[in-house]
């Protein structure tokens, strides 16, 4: 190759060139035809379609607008089964995953120290009775007396001394029959407050369901004084409700009664649908962020959803049916600002040429097409090199040709 007509260009040069050395000159003068001769390939490779358009096609299909959110399912209906008397629990008849029906005995505590108590109010129920019949007794003689001896009073007979005496103690007696008949009731009502404590050393279920957990074990010692400790919990499992926690975001586009479904992750494949029951208008904060939970009961007959499950939540905004979809990466805004107004490329003979479309439903894959495009067009998404690199679409800050 002959360099010696790049050596006299680069020798016009004026300073320092004059002051290198021929060798020097050389090696610069090789290295300015590498750097031309790349140049000219780099733009002949391009014309010949080297660097080339990444397309699809625009197709018909199905496309949903959603928000989505984690949640975790618990029974609709459930209720801790509590102890209202303190002692040993004696026996427990359940165990996790029995179906009890409402009214069956669930456990039993201790009796003796409620048994003893019952016989003691009833003995003082029993000699209250006997007492105020006593008194009944007194009072019908003193009665008897008083009248026989206001008739004496009349015909002065005896003194008025004595039938005021007499009087006096009917009332005397009267007073004092009141007042055991006062202690009686009184007795009653703390046997039936001591019936009813006995009563709570039997444990009922208070609903139908499946037992769920037990916290307490036969055996241990309940002491009701401060909290009514839990035994067990029964749950409804044929209802489940997913609590969902909602970002602060999206919340404002739920609507109570919107539709959604949701997937767990033991059966990615099986989707539940519901509506949404309720938005809890008190949010919690996990971690500096605001979520707000939305409320979902769903049928669960096989009960194959189970308590505390994961749930990958969809709350369906819109959705349509085969309609035609186009790639979101294919999609740059219209200049006009138009809600739902967009530009692409299409491939028209080999060239990229734009199109202004409309687009309805879109979610982070593909949108719509409302208007400007057909089933079948070619769209273009982005570039490849001719290595094979590829250059990413707008989701991945790559570039499509400028629209």
């Amino acid at each position: 190759m002959n360099f010696e007509r790049p050596r006299q260009r680069l020798a016009a040069l004026p300073g320092i060139w004059r002051d290198l050395t021929p060798r020097t000159q050389w090696v610069l003068a090789a290295l300015f035809i590498l750097i031309v001769a790349a140049l000219v390939w780099y733009a002949r490779s391009v014309e010949n379609g080297a660097t080339r358009f990444k397309t699809e096609a625009v197709t018909r299909g199905d496309i949903e607008q959603t928000v989505t959110a984690l949640g975790s399912l618990q029974p609709k209906d459930y209720v801790d089964v509590g102890a209202q008397a303190s002692g040993e629990l004696k026996i427990v008849h359940v165990q996790i995953g029995d179906h009890v029906n409402k009214g069956d005995l669930l456990a039993e505590i201790d009796p003796t120290v409620y048994e003893s108590t019952v016989a003691a109010d009833k003995a003082k129920v029993r000699d209250l009775e006997a007492q105020i019949k006593r008194q009944e007794a007194q009072l019908a003689l003193s009665s008897i007396q008083n009248r026989r001896n206001q008739g004496l009073l009349k015909i002065n007979a005896i003194s008025k001394d004595a039938a005021d005496t007499s009087a006096a103690t009917v009332k005397q007696d009267q007073a004092s029959l009141d007042s055991l008949k006062a202690q009686l009731d009184q007795a009653n009502s703390t046997l039936q407050g001591d019936e009813a404590n006995l009563s709570y050393t039997k444990i009922y279920a208070p609903m139908s369901g499946t037992v769920t957990s037990q916290t307490t074990l036969q055996g241990q010692t309940l002491n009701n004084r401060q909290t009514a400790p839990t035994i067990l919990q029964i749950a409804d499992l044929s209802t489940m409700t997913v609590k969902a926690q909602v970002a602060e975001a999206d919340v404002g586009k739920l609507k109570v009664g919107m539709p959604v479904y949701f997937t767990t992750l033991g059966m990615p494949d099986r989707k539940w649908r519901s509506t949404v029951r309720q938005i809890l208008p008190t949010p919690e904060t996990v971690n500096d962020v605001i979520l707000y939970n939305a409320l979902i009961d769903v049928a669960n007959a096989d009960h194959a959803l189970m308590t505390s499950m994961t749930a990958q939540v969809f709350f369906l905004l819109g959705e349509a049916k085969n309609v035609p979809i186009v790639p979101v990466a294919a999609l740059r805004p219209a200049k006009s600002g138009e809600a739902g107004a967009y530009r692409v490329m299409v491939m028209d003979g080999g060239r990229p040429t734009p199109r202004d479309v409309k687009i309805g439903l879109m979610n982070r894959i593909t949108a719509e097409v409302v208007s400007g495009l057909e089933e079948g067009d070619i769209v273009v998404t982005g570039t490849e090199s001719a290595t094979g690199a590829k250059k990413a679409s707008s989701g991945g800050g790559g570039r499509t040709p400028t629209l």
